[in-house]
């Protein structure tokens, strides 16, 4: 039983089989499908241009990142930050990028702050404010827009964690306002794995560093100089569109509202973390050995749902995807009565 689309999600047939035509493509002239002056650029370009749409963003803006924590890091590590600047982060952040803004400020000798998401408020020594679109514990959206203004108003930089947001909310990132924001498209969008991007506003962009500096760093936009990431397989940001394509096809909304029925419907006896909610919800969990759960509900029920600890204590994450119904909550259910 798999509970945990928010994880890694699961590719549709139709966008693999796209995969595997650009792969076998690959693979009979490797050097003319990724040669900088053969195709890759046009294919890249191509591909990109659906997904700004797809995004409301303009194709100018938008580059291809292997992940969101890959893009993030290209951005923290390259701001000017030093003593006396303050970074305000929310305080459910995912873990990886906890660490990472810790290591920029021990780098740079900057000051984190941690707070609620209703209670960031950008001050006169706040540089950047950093928060998740989607939540990763709870689930829970955040009105970013707004804590954006908030950050314009006081001259600080806002950067959005959107890596749960892509395929599982609408978006108009140009009208969101976010200076830089990230999503991943292996996850809710159900693209293949590595397949993200990185947005930046024309005003921020000669401010970011590729995470890798390579061929293309002396690039004149802001895509290209983004777009040479070493000797990597490209096929999963080409399959962008064949994921679009096919949420369009089998209406997605409808799909995203009845899986967010599902998890409204679902009584597992846990106190649910957020109302404001999707496809994904964290839920309070008290248990005297939350790693034990985790692994009998996987080993004796068979059933894939994580387990961690966070700011708000353990918690029992579900997300739910189109392949998902009424059968997996009450599996879920009845293992959580039995073990708890």
């Amino acid at each position: 039983m798999f509970l945990n689309h928010g994880s890694f999600g699961a590719c549709p047939a139709p966008v693999f089989e796209a995969y595997q035509r650009f792969q076998r493509e690959l693979e009979r002239q490797p050097v003319e499908f990724l040669a900088l002056e053969r195709r890759l650029p046009e294919l890249l370009d191509a591909a990109r241009e659906r997904l700004a749409a797809y995004v409301g963003a303009s194709p100018a803006n938008l580059a291809f990142t292997t992940n969101a924590s890959s893009a993030l890091n290209a951005v923290a590590r390259s701001l000017d930050l030093g003593p006396g600047d303050e970074v305000l982060l929310g305080d459910a952040e995912y873990g990886g990028m906890q660490i990472l803004w810790a290591y920029v400020a021990e780098r740079t000798g900057a000051t984190l702050v941690h707070r609620p998401f209703a209670e960031l408020a950008p001050g006169p020594r706040t540089r950047v404010v950093f928060c998740s679109h989607v939540e990763w514990t709870s689930g829970r959206v955040n009105d970013v827009a707004a804590l954006c203004r908030l950050a314009r108003e006081a001259g600080a930089l806002s950067i959005v964690d959107g890596a749960h947001a892509p395929g599982q909310i609408d978006l108009d990132l140009e009208a969101l306002g976010a200076d830089v924001y990230t999503g991943n498209c292996h996850k809710w969008l159900c693209n293949l794995r590595p397949s993200a991007f990185l947005y930046a506003r024309p005003e921020v962009q000669d401010m970011i560093e590729p995470l890798v500096i390579s061929w293309d760093f002396h690039a004149p936009s802001f895509p290209e100089r983004h777009r040479w990431q070493g000797t990597i397989n490209p096929c999963a940001y080409l399959t962008t569109p064949a994921a679009i394509d096919f949420q369009a096809k089998h209406d997605w909304p409808t799909v995203r509202r009845r899986c967010h029925d599902l998890l409204a419907a679902a009584e597992l006896g846990l106190e649910p973390l957020t109302d404001d909610y999707v496809q994904m919800r964290g839920f309070r969990l008290e248990h005297p050995d939350p790693p034990e759960l985790k692994r009998r509900l996987y080993e004796e029920h068979r059933i894939e749902v994580p387990v961690f600890e966070s700011a708000q204590g353990w918690v029992l994450r579900v997300s739910v995807q189109g392949y998902n119904d009424e059968a997996d909550l009450e599996a879920l259910r009845v293992a959580l009565a039995a073990e708890l």
